[in-house]
């Protein structure tokens, strides 16, 4: 008897213990469902904003898939829940999960990782897209995270879609072995090949979500704004986009030789006691643990040339045979690059399409001990997306002006994702014209007094101890 009424006072305080949490829950977003080529997808509506999560926009590049172009993505039967992110592209993180690394990311992370995060306004019809490219040096980051978030977008009639792509050794790796595989596009483009994909995908079904195939832009920082860089000479995805913002990722290099590349990944499979004689067996045996914690292998072996990928933005530029589409660059005062910036604008804008070049120069007060010779690399995200409170870069520190420059910024660039691809200005929604580079070689200024334009040729390349962009 006794046994049973303390069964009953454990269920019974159970039962209350999940009542409580229940109150303390916030109210759950509306479902909604969204049929795409695929199949169907289930996600979040809440103050006007619809929200999908962990959307595959390739098959898994895993096993036999792994350093294969991507592959379409199987068709699926029922209802697909996307309301939660996926873990994010395999990269070195720290032991303790609660601690981020360097590219913001932390805990769980998988070579199954082409997914993408989308936010529409609800009942959007026919609204611009922005497909965004993280940061992260090629080898950390993902789309899914805070400084992403496209609430704000999707409340100005914007569609954002943030993207994965593969990362590190995954993303860039050419070795006899794959070669002899045959593949048509090549190897070692493995990042930039899962971009493609993923304005296939956006081109494919993004009407679906009310948005409009024929107006996407294509945008990315960091390293993000180097593969938007890439795919302003890369043939295999013209006419996928229409507009591109490349932010302090002006990376004009020349991609790697093929042989070059080679060399470097058999020199860094040495370290795993591996090398030119490895089958492919071989090395897709190797666990992603390995690629992404022994420290040849983890950064990648970047961009590589050969059929797929036949020409480096930087000459295309010079050439004039890049795709015209208006592209908007930049970078902060409190990093190298601008100089780079300042030439893809000219190049970029010299005929057809304009460009339009900034420099974002506001340190946050919060900040101002910190950043004393500017705002430094990834400082502009927060204001870019007005996404101050889901970025672990602001939050409640961040005071009214930096709000009210988070509001005209995003403006500016959601101007931008808006406007026909034959404009000549950028009208932002607080009257600030941005005008071109142009002949004038004009540059707004992103301050804590909000936009101005000046004359971009005085401004330094950024602080005298960093020069790498």
């Amino acid at each position: 008897m006794i046994g049973r009424l303390l069964t009953a006072a454990a269920t019974g305080c159970a039962i209350v213990g999940i009542s409580a949490v229940h109150a303390q829950m916030p109210p759950a977003p509306t479902p909604v469902v969204v049929d795409v080529e695929q199949g169907s997808l289930s996600g979040d509506s809440s103050s006007g904003v619809n929200i999908f999560r962990g959307i595959p926009y390739a098959a898994p590049p895993v096993g036999p898939l792994r350093w294969k172009p991507p592959q379409p993505v199987p068709a699926w039967r029922g209802i697909r829940t996307a309301t939660a992110n996926e873990p994010a592209c395999a990269q070195p993180v720290d032991p303790d999960p609660s601690v981020p690394n360097f590219g913001g990311v932390q805990g769980a992370q998988s070579e199954d990782c082409l997914y993408l995060t989308l936010f529409a306004p609800a009942n959007a019809k026919g609204a611009p897209v922005v497909v965004w490219l993280h940061g992260g040096a090629y080898f950390l980051g993902a789309g899914s995270l805070g400084s992403y978030d496209g609430s704000a977008n999707a409340r100005d009639g914007v569609i954002t879609v943030d993207v994965n792509y593969r990362l590190g050794s995954m993303a860039s790796f050419t070795h006899p072995a794959l070669v002899a595989e045959g593949d048509e596009e090549g190897t070692g483009n493995y990042a930039l090949m899962d971009t493609v994909a993923a304005l296939e995908w956006v081109r494919d079904n993004i009407a679906a979500f009310g948005g409009d195939p024929s107006n996407v832009t294509v945008a990315g920082q960091s390293a993000g704004g180097g593969l938007v860089t890439g795919l302003l000479s890369l043939p295999a995805a013209k006419g996928l986009y229409h507009k591109a913002v490349i932010q302090s990722g002006s990376l004009l290099r020349p991609d790697r030789d093929e042989g070059e590349a080679t060399e470097a990944v058999i020199k860094a499979l040495g370290d795993i006691g591996l090398g030119a004689d490895a089958t492919a067996d071989d090395l897709r045996s190797i666990s992603a643990q390995t690629l992404v914690a022994t420290r040849s292998l983890m950064y990648g072996f970047y961009l590589t040339k050969n059929a797929w990928n036949p020409n480096s933005t930087g000459d295309a530029l010079k050439a004039g045979t890049e795709q015209d589409v208006p592209v908007m660059v930049g970078s902060n005062a409190g990093e190298g690059g601008f100089d780079n910036a300042r030439i893809l604008a000219g190049e970029a804008g010299d005929s057809g399409a304009p460009a339009f070049l900034y420099r974002f120069d506001h340190v946050p007060t919060f900040r101002q001990a910190e950043w004393k010779s500017g705002p430094i690399h990834s400082a502009e995200l927060m204001f870019t997306f007005d996404s101050i409170d889901t970025s672990s870069w602001g939050g409640p520190n961040a005071d009214a002006a930096d709000r009210a420059l988070a509001d005209k910024m995003q403006s500016c660039w959601t101007a931008f994702y808006k406007m026909p691809a034959d404009s000549r200005e950028i009208r932002c929604a607080d009257g600030f014209v941005w005008q071109p580079y142009g002949q004038d070689q004009q540059a707004a200024i992103f301050d804590t007094g909000g936009p101005d334009m000046a004359p971009a040729a005085g401004l330094p390349d950024g602080p005298e101890a960093d020069t790498a962009n």
